[in-house]
């Protein structure tokens, strides 16, 4: 999985949950998957159409009712929900909501080696510095990420890894650069 796809799958809240249910066998009919799920009606809804829309869920041809269709992960889908099913076993089940934020799980991939706020910014493009900040900072209060000042060069910067359940988030989701 490279990051323009990290990035794309984790910006809907229920993504990384609705792959990785799919994943464990829960049956692909909307009401069982929003009931596994535990989300909003309009949040899945958005979230089903946007793994539609990526190519990772698709209808089940010639099954059930059109009001009440049933999904299966595609071939490119099926590697997606392995990794979406490995990081939510990563995270502790208390910090599980954090997962479900825009920029965690990106943050947390690039961060598997030390990282400067520069280098997040080059990597994921699209992202505020606000945007970024928060993240790096929801992440270093559940102790996912390390911030640390590095004094080699003449003006010291921070500098942030992945740490503990946020380092173990990092290796499943193993980026290609």
């Amino acid at each position: 999985m490279d990051i323009n796809l990290l990035v794309k799958l984790t910006s809907r809240a229920w993504a990384l949950d609705i792959l990785a249910h799919l994943h464990r066998g829960v049956p692909g009919r909307q009401a069982t998957l929003l009931a596994a799920t535990g989300a909003g009606r309009t949040a899945f809804g958005a979230s089903l159409q946007h793994l539609m829309a990526l190519g990772l869920v698709a209808r089940n041809p010639g099954h059930g009712h059109p009001l009440r269709p049933e999904f299966i992960l595609t071939a490119e889908g099926k590697a997606a929900a392995a990794k979406a099913d490995a990081v939510l076993r990563a995270a502790e089940v208390s910090a599980a909501g954090l997962l479900r934020k825009s920029w965690t799980v990106p943050v947390l991939a690039l961060a598997a080696r030390p990282q400067r706020f520069s280098g997040f910014k080059a990597e994921l493009g699209a992202i505020t510095d606000r945007a970024l900040s928060t993240s790096l900072q929801r992440l270093e209060a559940q102790d996912w990420v390390a911030r640390e000042i590095d004094l080699s060069d003449r003006v010291p910067f921070p500098v942030y890894r992945a740490v503990n359940a946020g380092g173990q988030i990092s290796r499943v989701v193993g980026l290609v650069a």
